[in-house]
């Protein structure tokens, strides 16, 4: 775990970029977001929380292209609240090699190009249930309007540098639309029309959140997975004029779909 955390913020310190736990969150109401997964990774016969993501098939989760090393084994754990405990509603599940799938234009040396998303196919189909549940997808090309109310969860550091948290966090993270998260004293050039900045200086994503869900209740009640975390700054998780920015889902609905069809 901690050689991956080194890693990881090695590659943001170099790119301007911190790959993104919830900064100044609370903690969430026990499965009150049943498609939340934990995606762990195994070293040495253990295997440690790396990421987050989004569980939005029987057997296939969303989560972030940078959270992948098709070198390692993983597994997802879904219906997980309290990491610290058993508390009987986990479903673990094996992923196998061949069921690793990053978006084709990743450049794991740019995470500002985009396209920071991947697909991972479980070995076996979740049991859906109160616990377990799976995400909506927006409408492909949905954007959401400047200071939408939309939240982040995750088990990402609760600050920068510090620790990772047993229980699943929230936070309330008000959508900072294009225009204003694109200027240049703001993320510039560096956020992408394929992005989502959401947050502030206050409340933000951290590392262990990468991956996971940015999600927004729509008109109907429903709540939908409009992004997928993916870098803060490196100057610190939560830093002014500089938002957490996530992959926007609806700018990938053809390629999930594809992926999905074809395996």
């Amino acid at each position: 775990m901690l050689k991956l955390l080194v890693t990881l913020l090695l590659v943001g310190l170099a790119s301007g970029y911190h790959i993104s736990r919830v900064v100044n969150g609370e903690d969430a109401v026990p499965y009150s977001w049943p498609w939340q997964i934990s995606l762990q990774y195994e070293s040495n016969g253990t295997f440690y929380h790396t990421c987050g993501g989004s569980l939005i098939a029987p057997d296939w989760v969303l989560t972030a292209a940078h959270c992948i090393n098709k070198l390692r084994t993983y597994q997802v754990v879904l219906g997980e609240y309290d990491r610290s405990v058993k508390e009987g509603e986990e479903q673990v599940i094996p992923v196998n090699s061949d069921g690793l799938f990053v978006h084709e234009k990743w450049n794991s040396n740019c995470v500002a190009c985009g396209n920071d998303i991947a697909l991972v196919k479980l070995s076996q189909s979740a049991q859906l249930n109160d616990k377990v549940q799976l995400a909506n997808l927006p409408e492909a090309g949905a954007i959401l309007p400047n200071e939408a109310p939309a939240y982040i969860t995750g088990w990402g550091r609760l600050y920068t540098g510090g620790p990772l948290p047993d229980i699943l966090q929230q936070a309330l993270l008000p959508v900072v639309d294009y225009e204003h998260c694109s200027k240049w004293d703001w993320w510039g050039f560096s956020v992408k029309k394929t992005m989502v900045c959401a947050g502030g200086d206050t409340r933000s994503g951290c590392n262990g959140d990468s991956g996971g869900p940015l999600n927004y209740q729509a008109d109907d009640g429903s709540w939908q997975v409009h992004g997928v975390t993916s870098f803060v700054s490196s100057l610190g998780c939560n830093t002014l004029k500089k938002p957490t920015v996530f992959t926007r889902v609806s700018a990938f609905n053809d390629w999930i779909e594809k992926i999905i069809a074809e395996n």
